[in-house]
């Protein structure tokens, strides 16, 4: 079982950066990977970075260039730096983590943080 807990959400100015973390109860170590994911209003929620247990990464093509994801197992959390923000990056952001057992996909979810951008 993996809880997660986000932080590092808030109000900036478009052109900011903001740095948000997940902090895992559980070992991280084990995940096949970690994603920040984003639900902006009315839209569905989508992804936006991901790491894999081999440091692998992956973006959605309106964050990449901006918005590194790193994580530390060690210390059990994800990071997301997010630079260059802007008015669309408006959105909460949820951290998830996705393990693989015997072929089964478990998804875990934090509560998710708001970040809001001002144009």
């Amino acid at each position: 079982q993996v809880q997660l807990v986000e932080s590092g959400g808030g109000l900036v100015q478009a052109g900011g950066s903001l740095r948000l973390s997940c902090a895992a109860s559980g070992s991280i170590f084990s995940a096949n990977s970690m994603a920040w994911y984003r639900q902006a209003p009315g839209k569905q929620r989508e992804l936006g970075a991901e790491i894999t247990s081999g440091g692998s990464t992956n973006y959605v093509d309106s964050v990449k260039g901006r918005f590194p994801i790193s994580r530390d197992n060690a210390k059990n959390t994800v990071h997301l730096q997010m630079n260059s923000l802007k008015f669309e990056d408006t959105a909460v952001y949820y951290c998830a983590a996705h393990i693989v057992r015997l072929g089964i996909v478990y998804n875990y979810w934090g509560q998710g943080t708001q970040v809001t951008v001002s144009s």
